[in-house]
């Protein structure tokens, strides 16, 4: 079948081993001084571990795979102690996966290890991540107009957009004003385009999932001394995750010569802007 999954990138991998207690599943192990992804059947492909690796080496790809199973992985789970039992639901919780919570719940129970108080514990876990937390506004009325009011042109100015991929020194950032937002925002900003990103140039990030952080901390300063970009827009969502994109925005800014303002805009979940000031 196919699924997301890790994929390690073995030339970029050092070695250092920050990835292997981020994978309670086991799916990682160390082989020949390198990161290894010992078995399809082991990753669920949520990627917990992709933050922890500070070169970069571990990203998600779409490919066939073995279907991910709950039951191996408990297996292994059930060895490892109390401590990697725990971590391993806390991390299925905290992703929405109700069905393979459900499905370790039960393997525990018929192994008669501690279940009520490990179900009690993990109900009462606060999440860690609460952008990952799954909320459905379909049977919400949330009392806006539904009229599109004809059909509307995109204010894209050019390609890409990845902040990974953009040149920091390309012509349409030149002395432009610049929209740096979470990957997030326009899907749920819905006049994105029209209030948003007319006129300006834009770039695109996840400050939880990319692990380019350095690298885009000195694009955001060429951006700044180099394209003498005038305006720098940064908008972020609501989870605490997204604030990091205005953290690495107030980096690149400490360490440019050139100072220029920075307007932080928050939007919710539901698509609402929160928060709009200079900074």
């Amino acid at each position: 079948m196919k699924r997301k999954i890790i994929n390690i990138d073995a030339e970029k991998c050092t070695g250092c081993g920050d990835c292997i207690p981020n994978c309670p599943e086991g799916a990682i192990q160390m082989i020949d001084d390198k990161a290894r992804l010992i078995s399809d059947l082991f990753c669920d492909g949520l990627g917990a571990c992709i933050g922890t690796c500070p070169v970069g080496a571990i990203n998600i790809e779409e490919r066939e795979a073995e279907p991910y199973s709950e039951e191996k992985v408990m297996e292994n789970i059930i060895k490892a102690g109390s401590n990697v039992i725990k971590a391993h639901l806390e991390h299925l919780k905290e992703h929405g996966e109700d069905g393979y919570l459900k499905q370790a719940m039960a393997i525990l129970k018929k192994k008669k290890i501690n279940t009520p108080e490990l179900k009690k514990e993990i109900g009462n876990v606060p999440c860690n991540c609460p952008g990952s937390k799954m909320m459905d506004f379909s049977k919400e009325e949330n009392g806006k107009c539904c009229s599109e009011g004809g059909e509307r042109s995109s204010q894209l100015r050019q390609w890409p957009v990845q902040l990974h991929l953009v040149p920091p020194n390309a012509p349409y950032f030149q002395g432009k004003d610049v929209v740096i937002a979470a990957d997030c925002v326009a899907y749920s900003l819905a006049d994105f385009h029209k209030d948003y990103l007319k006129g300006k140039s834009l770039a695109i990030a996840c400050p939880k999932l990319d692990s380019e952080q350095e690298i885009y901390i000195e694009k955001i300063k060429a951006m700044i001394d180099t394209a003498k970009i005038n305006t720098l827009t940064v908008m972020i969502m609501e989870v605490p995750c997204c604030s990091g994109l205005l953290r690495i925005a107030e980096l690149a800014k400490e360490k440019a010569e050139r100072k220029i303002p920075i307007k932080k805009i928050v939007v919710g979940i539901g698509g609402n802007i929160l928060k709009e000031e200079w900074i």
